[in-house]
């Protein structure tokens, strides 16, 4: 176990903050910390990296209390939002910088370590580029480096990706992982992109309002959430009820479209990716959502009469 964090409080007022926050990461596990603004997510990260004091609770790296160390006293690193690169350095002497400054390196050998690190993230050939002059994915990349270079054991990330066009996030974050398998690198990851979290984690934690509603790997996430605040927020739901009032969620791509000329249900909206076809169908009141996939989408138009075949449904908890 690399970390620990035991009942882990820092409240700013009544409402705001994080409470009572316990969670285990084994060495080499990819963690997410899921939800929206203001659930605690970066304030968890920050406690974890020493750049705020907990009110109470314990963080113990590898069965260590770290709670009253600084963070240059922590065997941390974190990449922030905004990168923090130093403008007059460039890539080489930028990732070079936290090996000097961890591993008390001389500023030679700093910068022939470095070199390893800079192809690893794919800048070879860019080593003696200004910062400046790179894109905001190569400026990512090389955070990323000098982050990974420095030794951590543990490797913080807030929101790294959130600055960069839909295409370029994409790519990264299918890299992020390819290195993190490489380098075995221990990672918490904050974000509120659900997309994110499920593409890059061993585990997602789901926060909520300064506490963690459920933890559990991507699948068990999405399939089985344990009530409808992480059915809705981790992806998109259509929530049924039997009979019995029992909950069910019901994701748009477990549904399929039947062509039944007077079905029950009335094609009210459509929307064509390309990849897929999102549909809006209506019965009354109730309404469903459903995305075919590539050709399945091209037969109904809207105002068609069908009706639905469920694939899969999973019962929520609300309890």
């Amino acid at each position: 176990m690399i970390l620990e964090l035991k009942n882990l409080t820092k409240m700013y007022d009544d409402k705001n903050g994080v409470a009572s926050f316990n969670l285990a990461v084994e060495r080499g596990e990819f963690i997410t910390l899921l939800g929206p603004s203001g659930c605690g997510k970066t304030t968890t990260l920050n406690l974890i990296g020493g750049f705020l004091q907990a009110d109470s609770g314990e963080i113990l790296m590898e069965g260590k209390d770290i709670s009253s160390l600084p963070p240059e006293a922590r065997k941390v690193s974190t990449v922030f939002q905004n990168y923090a690169l130093f403008p007059h350095l460039n890539v080489l002497e930028n990732v070079a910088y936290g090996i000097r400054f961890f591993r008390k390196y001389s500023k030679k050998k700093a910068l022939l370590a470095a070199e390893e690190f800079v192809h690893l993230v794919g800048l070879s050939g860019y080593e003696k580029s200004n910062i400046g002059n790179l894109s905001g994915g190569q400026q990512q990349r090389v955070a990323l480096a000098r982050s990974i270079a420095t030794g951590a054991e543990l490797l913080l990330l807030d929101e790294p990706l959130s600055n960069l066009d839909v295409a370029l996030r994409t790519h990264l974050r299918k890299e992020l992982k390819e290195i993190q398998r490489k380098t075995k690198t221990t990672m918490i990851y904050v974000t509120h992109d659900q997309e994110e979290g499920l593409s890059l984690s061993d585990r997602i934690v789901v926060m909520d309002k300064g506490l963690i509603v459920q933890i559990g790997s991507p699948r068990e996430i999405y399939y089985k959430p344990v009530n409808s605040y992480v059915a809705d927020f981790v992806g998109k739901s259509n929530f049924l009820e039997d009979e019995k009032g029992n909950q069910y969620i019901l994701r748009p791509e477990d549904v399929n479209i039947i062509e039944k000329p007077g079905g029950k249900y009335i094609i009210e909206q459509m929307v064509f990716l390309g990849h897929r076809t999102e549909y809006i169908l209506r019965n009354g009141e109730e309404k469903v959502e459903v995305h075919l996939q590539g050709i399945r989408g091209k037969d109904f138009n809207l105002g068609d009469s069908v009706d639905i075949e469920i694939l899969f449904k999973s019962k929520l908890n609300n309890g």
